[in-house]
């Protein structure tokens, strides 16, 4: 099922100087729940999730961010996974954006094609409840 029925026009927000072309903002993440996964490899198109759909456009994060992601946004959740996504796949729609903390992550106005995926791996929880990552392409 897509969620987007109106996509915004995508602001002009370049990838931030001194950033671009880096192997750090080639591959970026996604963690969303398997179900809404395996929804998309049905539909071969991702839609984003609620958040996403209510925020206008898909919400990613890179390398260096998705820990921290998942422990705000996701903590103590389980039957999640994480997807690795091919930035420059998903060309202009894709922009780099200010965000918590002034931080730069990148959002994707529009729905996430599947040609763009790399992998997608489950994540786990530690005995703590934290989220164990997969290693990452940073």
């Amino acid at each position: 099922m897509a969620f987007w029925r109106e996509i915004r026009p995508a602001p002009d927000h370049p990838v931030p100087a001194g950033q671009e072309g880096t192997s750090d903002m080639t591959t970026i993440y996604k963690i969303c729940e398997q179900g809404m996964w395996r929804d998309a490899e049905r539909d071969g198109v991702f839609g984003g999730s609620a958040v996403d759909y209510a925020d206008g456009y898909i919400h990613f994060s890179t390398a260096a961010q998705v820990a921290a992601t998942a422990g705000k946004h996701f903590a103590g959740m389980t039957g999640l996974v994480i997807v690795a996504v091919d930035a420059e796949a998903l060309g202009p729609a894709l922009k780099w954006e200010p965000s918590r903390g002034g931080a730069v992550f990148p959002h994707l106005y529009g729905t996430m094609p599947l040609t763009a995926v790399r992998w997608v791996k489950p994540i786990r929880l530690d005995d703590d409840g934290r989220h164990m990552l997969p290693p990452l392409e940073r």
